[in-house]
């Protein structure tokens, strides 16, 4: 029996045990009020709340009509790719090169004091595929696999800054603190592994650091934190206390997990509104299970040298980034639901910020990237995973036409972007959308954020309108109160 000071010595205050002091020693109002706030944030019909299967909040989740897409991989082109010098050929842009656009606002980029004339590409363009998609230069590899590609060509922001730009694609707001897209994926479907993270991420492996807004861009924001994506060190053991210490045999380790759950359980039972129970004890059972399956899942060498060099890990210039779609394959086929990597690190030259010389920016980016990305495309079709795995390409904005006078380079630009999907139900070889002559602005069958959005979603068998979470007393969805589904690249 607990100790207790000689004021509460009469039988009523005898408690079993420590905890239990501590339990009814704040259980006042401020136990009352966290119990009404839990309440309040109860889960709609139609996803997970508790007591559904082994009251786990990863457990899988019927969709809300038919899927197309099982996974999802983005490719995170951080810093803003130009997409007037990769996927969006402008041959008017060539001929009115070195011309002043009238009417410009020089705020549009970042830097006003360096506006200089129109500029044409540096690369060469040319057709590839059966859908005769023009394709730059820089990416010899992935024009291979234009007919597996749907292009959105109209997709605009509404920041020209790094980190809200940042969070506007991700989470769908330009202000920190919301959840991302693949937190709102794993909240609404669940995971298909039980030994691995929901929600992957993957960022630069070269030292060049990580994007602007940092781990933001893959929280869960106001959803319960275990579905925040699980971030990979770029160096050394890619999960923290992957590996059991020494002095712990499997058997004490499960033995203090049984206790733990035990005692978690009790509580529940006590306070079945406070749902962040279940959480703890699945964190703590899934970091068990990962000791097992995550090494493995991350152990390259079961792979063959042909798929090896398919991805480019024979090529010194690519085999960090090669690694990681190698690892994002094997991630989704072992069950993760969403693996988010980027290529590029922090600003400027360390990413894909083409403000200076965006030939050699880009064309050192391209490298890196080109062979694995269309090794992973390759990959996931001849094992018959592409059909039902959604692979994104695209940055965070678009770059201007014009010249960052000055540099040789190109300035941010949120009124056009380009993207790609393939896979998962993404009709192949088409374009949607379009891009004034120059490709400075969205003109052609505009897409918001909020429509890619519920584009993606949709994808994945998630109703956008139909996917929300009671925070704040309303409710919360990714694309807030507008998104429509791009209807014209599915399958």
């Amino acid at each position: 029996m607990l100790r207790i000071p000689r004021l509460f010595a009469s039988p009523e205050f005898a408690y079993r045990s420590r905890r239990e002091f501590l339990a009814r020693a704040g259980g006042g109002l401020g136990l009352l009020a966290l119990a009404d706030l839990l309440r309040a944030e109860e889960k709609h019909p139609g996803v997970h709340t508790p007591g559904s299967p082994e009251n786990d909040p990863l457990a899988p989740k019927k969709p809300h009509f038919e899927a197309k897409a099982k996974a999802v991989i983005w490719l995170f082109m951080n810093g803003g790719p130009s997409q007037v010098d990769t996927w969006d050929h402008k041959p008017e842009l060539d001929k009115r090169d070195g011309q002043e656009l009238k009417g410009f606002d020089p705020n549009t980029g970042f830097f006003n004091a360096q506006v200089g004339p129109l500029m044409k590409s540096p690369f060469k363009w040319a057709k590839h595929g059966q859908c005769g998609k023009m394709v730059s230069e820089l990416f010899p590899h992935m024009a291979k696999h234009v007919d597996k590609m749907a292009f959105i060509h109209s997709l605009w922001s509404d920041s020209n800054n790094h980190s809200p730009a940042l969070f506007k694609i991700n989470t769908g707001m330009t202000r920190m603190g919301f959840p991302c897209v693949g937190s709102w994926v794993t909240y609404g479907l669940g995971s298909e592994s039980r030994s691995l993270p929901a929600f992957c991420v993957m960022y630069d492996t070269l030292g060049r650091g990580i994007p602007k807004g940092h781990a933001l861009n893959w929280g869960a924001g106001f959803l319960p934190t275990v579905y925040q994506g699980t971030a990979f060190k770029p160096q050394g053991e890619p999960i923290d206390n992957l590996t059991r210490p020494k002095d712990i045999t499997e058997e004490r380790q499960r033995k203090q997990l049984d206790l733990l759950a035990k005692l978690n359980q009790k509580a529940l039972r006590k306070h079945p509104h406070e749902a962040d129970w279940i959480a703890r004890v699945e964190s703590y059972e899934l970091a068990y299970r990962m000791q097992m399956a995550a090494p493995e899942a991350l152990d390259l060498s079961k792979e063959t040298d042909e798929t090896k060099k398919l991805y480019g890990l024979d090529n010194p210039k690519a085999t960090h980034f090669a690694k990681q779609c190698l690892i994002a394959r094997r991630l989704v086929e072992k069950g993760v639901r969403f693996v988010q990597i980027y290529s590029g690190g922090m600003e400027n030259d360390l990413s894909w910020d083409g403000h200076n010389n965006i030939a050699k920016n880009h064309g050192g980016f391209a490298q890196e990237t080109d062979q694995p990305i269309a090794g992973l495309l390759e990959d996931l079709d001849r094992r018959g995973m592409l059909k039902d795995t959604l692979v994104i390409w695209g940055g965070e904005f678009g770059r201007l036409p014009i010249v960052q006078k000055g540099n040789n380079g190109r300035d941010h630009n949120p009124h056009t972007i380009t993207y790609w999907l393939a896979g998962g139900g993404v009709k192949g070889g088409v374009s949607y959308g379009a891009s004034d002559e120059i490709g400075f602005k969205a003109e052609e069958n505009r897409v918001s954020i909020n429509d890619f959005h519920a584009t993606v979603l949709h994808l994945m068998g998630l109703d956008h309108k139909k996917l929300t979470y009671r925070y704040n007393g309303r409710d919360f969805r990714l694309t807030d109160v507008a998104g429509t589904v791009v209807k014209d690249i599915l399958a």
